[in-house]
């Protein structure tokens, strides 16, 4: 099993559970914002926009 055979499966993982993935974007986000009492806070929306947009381009045929 290769690299590309692991992320093919991780792949396909996140694809089968988009809510719950989104939901762990959104709980690590919340993790860091409380870690910097939100000094970041713009630069970690931006980050989980950008995972949300990745997980909902994820292909369920694959």
């Amino acid at each position: 099993m290769g690299i590309g055979d692991l992320f093919k499966k991780a792949k396909n993982a996140a694809a089968e559970n988009k809510d719950a993935v989104k939901d762990g974007i959104d709980k690590a986000g919340d993790f860091v914002d409380d870690k910097t009492g939100g000094k970041y806070a713009e630069h970690v929306d931006k980050g989980q926009d950008a995972a949300r947009d990745f997980v909902d381009k994820l292909d369920d045929d694959e």
